[in-house]
């Protein structure tokens, strides 16, 4: 494993901060996806089941998707800061 980080390294350019900083923004994007998609479905299943909590629960969902999009943003921050400070 390590030695195919450091061929990646030699090949490509980049040191393991980069490569890193990559990988990591691409994890939050994708977990962030995960996350709002599993919300949405469990809110649609909610309101199947109580039709007449449709206001709380569609308020509750759109903040929580708004929470998970923000700690997606702050991870994807951070890794740009490594990319560019390293």
């Amino acid at each position: 494993m390590v030695t195919l980080m450091v061929l990646l390294q030699v090949s490509t350019g980049l040191g393991l901060a980069e490569l890193g900083a990559g990988i990591g923004a691409g994890v939050a994007a994708v977990g962030a996806g995960i996350g709002i998609g599993k919300i949405g479905g469990l809110a649609m299943e909610a309101i199947a089941r109580q039709p007449e909590a449709v206001g709380d629960i569609r308020s509750n969902m759109i903040i929580m998707a708004a929470l998970i999009e923000g700690v997606c943003f702050f991870a994807i921050v951070v890794c740009f800061l490594i990319l560019f400070i390293s």
